[in-house]
């Protein structure tokens, strides 16, 4: 019994808060401006040190007092210790994803489709959310029937960010070994970066941003456009069509560019619905920013829609947990907008998702084989 109650002190010691804030552990955000702007001081490198092995499986006690006339010690009360853990982490998970699909519902609502978005509505934007665009004939035509994303759940996903902590961390053969794998923002994946990024997508995020300052909103550089994304196969290219209403002739353009080329890729659309759903949510954990980031969002729906997910090159500080510099992305040191987003907020609430076993946070280099 003792054995017991040890270990549930322990596991209430790791799911405090879900970030094992030690005493002495809170320091503020430094280095850069929207690192100063964590409320959340308490998410550090120091802390994230002591995160590391947060889940590594806590040691089982021998129950030496059924040994049998053989010596052979058995472990019944270890098994039941175990059986404990594996409870308490596998109910977070499922309440999490509850929580999550009783808001948001990704598997049915992640992607507009002709399902969700009935032709002839008026569909309201995301971020304008004052303006509406009639779903006409055309708009349906490009929606998918029902969201490519509802075979679910898949097994394991990596949901890869675009931080500098990726750079030498040889976690490419691991991300690559996924069943889905999840990236933003048209990264680059090539090259000997390969190594430590891998290759293989699934899915990436399209800032329309990118589109327009890289290749002239597809007015010309469609060729340009097409040989850069043949890297990711045929991923679906996910674009925010119905967040800002100056949004939504870029990514109809994306969508109309691989048509005609007969790309093998595709593009499909956020439904503006699920994410102010989501914004909601988050907002009542504290994660109060003019819009989520990318990475959030996605690493939110694939708490949904997969059964095991890991994120890589998430790190919102400008030094790694060994205090080396890093820069903001593993391809450039081009920071964030000020204010747009509330990156260190959101990293508090995927340490804590880390924390409770929802989802595993990769810290630094992955393990070689």
């Amino acid at each position: 019994m003792r054995a017991v109650i040890a270990l549930a002190a322990a596991l209430g010691s790791l799911l405090l808060g879900g970030c094992l804030l030690r005493p002495g552990g809170q320091e503020t955000l430094r280095a850069r401006s929207w690192e100063k702007d964590a409320e959340v001081a308490a998410v550090t490198p120091k802390v994230v040190r002591a995160l590391r092995s947060a889940l590594t499986s806590l040691p089982l006690p021998e129950n030496r007092t059924t040994a049998n006339k053989n010596g052979i010690y058995q472990f019944e009360q270890a098994s039941k210790c175990k059986a404990i853990q594996d409870n308490i982490l596998s109910s977070s998970i499922k309440k999490k994803r509850s929580e999550l699909a009783s808001c948001c519902d990704a598997v049915h609502n992640f992607i507009a489709s002709q399902n969700n978005t009935p032709l002839g509505s008026n569909m309201s934007y995301e971020v304008d959310n004052k303006k509406t665009i009639l779903i006409t004939e055309d708009i349906f035509r490009m929606l998918p029937m029902s969201s490519p994303l509802s075979v679910y759940p898949f097994k394991n996903c990596a949901v890869v960010g675009n931080g500098g902590i990726l750079k030498n961390s040889s976690c490419g053969a691991e991300i690559d070994r996924s069943d889905f794998v999840f990236r933003c923002n048209l990264p680059p994946t090539t090259g000997s970066i390969s190594k430590d990024v891998g290759n293989k997508t699934n899915l990436v995020t399209v800032n329309p941003s990118i589109i327009a300052q890289k290749y002239n909103k597809l007015n010309e550089k469609k060729t340009e456009f097409l040989e850069n994304i043949a890297v990711y196969g045929d991923a679906f290219l996910l674009l925010p069509a119905f967040s800002f209403r100056s949004n939504t002739a870029t990514s109809f353009k994306v969508y109309q560019t691989l048509q005609e080329f007969k790309a093998t890729q595709r593009a499909i659309f956020f439904h503006p619905t699920y994410l102010k759903s989501l914004a909601q949510f988050w907002r009542t954990k504290g994660v109060k920013a003019y819009r989520l980031s990318s990475g959030f969002m996605i690493t939110s729906a694939a708490v949904e829609l997969c059964e095991n997910v890991k994120l890589y090159g998430f790190w919102p500080f400008s030094k790694s947990a060994e205090k080396m510099p890093i820069s903001h992305h593993y391809y450039d040191n081009q920071l964030p907008k000020p204010g747009f987003h509330a990156m260190p907020k959101e990293y508090n609430q995927i340490l804590q998702l880390h924390g409770k076993g929802i989802l595993k946070l990769q810290f630094g280099k992955c393990e070689s084989e």
